[in-house]
């Protein structure tokens, strides 16, 4: 777990778009480093698994992971592994403790297509993607694209179970990397931001902006959350080869324009809102900066809107 001194931030902060700019040259040279790690095993590993928590920016990573190797002359063609989900069924999928459908289980998955499509990709062998349709909650036969790696490409499977035993455990052939917001922020021994409380404020944005849910309904899904992180991919992240810190210093400073409104107005009545309190606590330690200072490629705009990259 990485510290981030709370001093250094607002000193860094005299100079807010040159402390931005530096914050992104770091990220940049962390993605760098990890598509050098994967070209140099690419010939015989030329599968990777990139895992990670909610919120920590997997897919805004695997993208500029992409552009880093095809800048190299490596082609990357990458799958969610959403698409393995399968067809949802009251006799066959997993339930938590009360009952309802615990979509956090690995079980969820179609743990044997993956293991054969690893083994074919890596062989050089051509396999039929699945598409998973999210709204009727099963698999779309209809719409499975084939794929087959040439010699100077590389399969990026993208996913929370990436780095489970049933799956990296059992190929050598994989390249993995573990992503997250691994960051405390300190005020000399406190911790006064946790690494969490960021992911949960990245997603709490991104699902009110983009996805029409409440910050309210954030917080009653997030234990649900947390509890398949600890048991489905904290686990396994030392599988990893590679583990990457999403964390940005100056981010908490960017989202405090959007998650102060967002968490004021949840209703004093919420189950969670001890965490809640916190997590606003937490916040007024930092000076906002413009959201104007964020690049268009930062991965912020995954969270925040208005960057370079297609999320749909």
């Amino acid at each position: 777990m990485r510290v981030i001194d709370l001093d250094n931030i607002n000193l860094a902060m005299r100079n807010e778009e040159q402390f931005v700019l530096r914050c992104e040259e770091v990220f940049h040279d962390k993605i760098s480093s990890a598509a050098a790690t994967i070209l140099a095993s690419k010939d015989k590993k030329p599968i990777v698994a990139l895992t990670g928590p909610s919120g920590s920016g997997k897919t805004t990573t695997a993208m500029k992971i992409d552009e880093a190797l095809e800048r190299r002359g490596v082609v990357t063609q990458t799958i969610s592994m959403d698409n393995y989900f399968l067809t949802v069924s009251p006799e066959s999928t997993p339930r938590t403790k009360d009952g309802s459908y615990d979509f956090e289980s690995p079980l969820c998955m179609d743990m044997e297509l993956l293991n054969e499509h690893f083994t074919a990709l890596a062989r050089g062998e051509e396999v039929l993607i699945p598409h998973y349709d999210f709204c009727r909650q099963m698999r779309d036969t209809s719409r499975c694209p084939p794929l087959r790696l040439q010699k100077n490409e590389v399969a990026v499977f993208e996913g929370i179970h990436a780095l489970n035993d049933a799956i990296a455990g059992r190929h050598p052939e994989a390249e993995k990397i573990y992503i997250s917001a691994r960051s405390n922020i300190t005020d000399g021994e406190a911790v006064i931001f946790k690494g969490t409380w960021m992911r949960l404020t990245r997603r709490a944005v991104r699902d009110y902006n983009f996805r029409g849910t409440g910050v309210a309904e954030t917080l009653d899904m997030w234990a649900n959350v947390r509890r398949g992180e600890k048991l489905y991919i904290s686990p396994f992240k030392q599988r990893a080869n590679y583990i990457f810190d999403s964390s940005l210093p100056y981010e908490v400073s960017v989202m405090k324009n959007y998650a102060m409104p967002l968490l004021e107005a949840v209703p004093q009545e919420n189950v969670r809102r001890k965490e809640l309190l916190e997590l606003i606590d937490g916040f007024q330690g930092f000076h906002p900066i413009d959201p104007e200072l964020v690049p268009p490629a930062s991965l912020i705009r995954e969270f925040i809107g208005g960057g370079i990259y297609d999320y749909s």
